[in-house]
């Protein structure tokens, strides 16, 4: 039986590297796929249009909040990314899923969740909460070079609202690698 884990996280808090990290060492193999390599598979034309991803910046007290809007194509991109998981797991791979869902909110995305959870129910399907707080996550953003400033900021109050996790991770003061660790022991791979 194919183990799905599902790391969720605000973007920049470090769920690429923690799975590529726990790929290393976990003693099965486990296929690492991201949400950003299915929205790289957008049109470019798409880029900042109402059908696909668009940002909108809004500045309070000298802080830049970016505001992430996903259009009809991106939505279905992303609703086919929660198919192409279940398939692969379906033929027997074990999958690391890099994801940032909405939690109960007005922008949220509580029927994905639903979606994974119907989709993988058969699977050992596992979430993950990756939390840093909002310094880090800013800090990181910046150092970054290819995240829309204040995305962070955005996200940080949507994405673990209301979600119900199997472990949670801060990494803060904490490497990729002994976080991925921690996932490795919690979750008994």
């Amino acid at each position: 039986m194919a183990t799905v884990i599902l790391l969720n996280g605000v973007g920049s808090v470090g769920k690429g590297s923690i799975a590529k990290a726990l790929q290393n060492i976990s003693t099965q193999a486990f296929l690492h796929v991201e949400m950003d390599a299915f929205l790289a598979m957008l049109p470019s034309r798409l880029e900042g249009q109402p059908d696909g991803l668009s940002f909108e910046e809004s500045v309070d007290a000298g802080r830049v909040t970016t505001f992430a809007k996903t259009g009809p194509v991106a939505k279905r991109a992303l609703s086919g990314m929660r198919r192409s998981v279940a398939a692969m797991a379906s033929v027997g791979n074990n999958l690391i899923v890099d994801e940032v869902l909405f939690g109960n909110t007005e922008s949220g995305s509580a029927s994905a969740v639903s979606e994974y959870r119907t989709l993988l129910e058969p699977y050992d399907f596992y979430m993950v909460g990756i939390f840093a707080p909002l310094e880090t996550l800013e800090e990181r953003e910046r150092n970054r070079g290819d995240r829309k400033i204040g995305l962070s900021r955005w996200q940080f109050e949507r994405v673990h609202e209301g979600m119900t996790y199997d472990l949670s991770i801060n990494t803060a003061n904490t490497s990729p690698q002994a976080c991925a660790e921690l996932i490795k022991a919690g979750l008994s791979l």
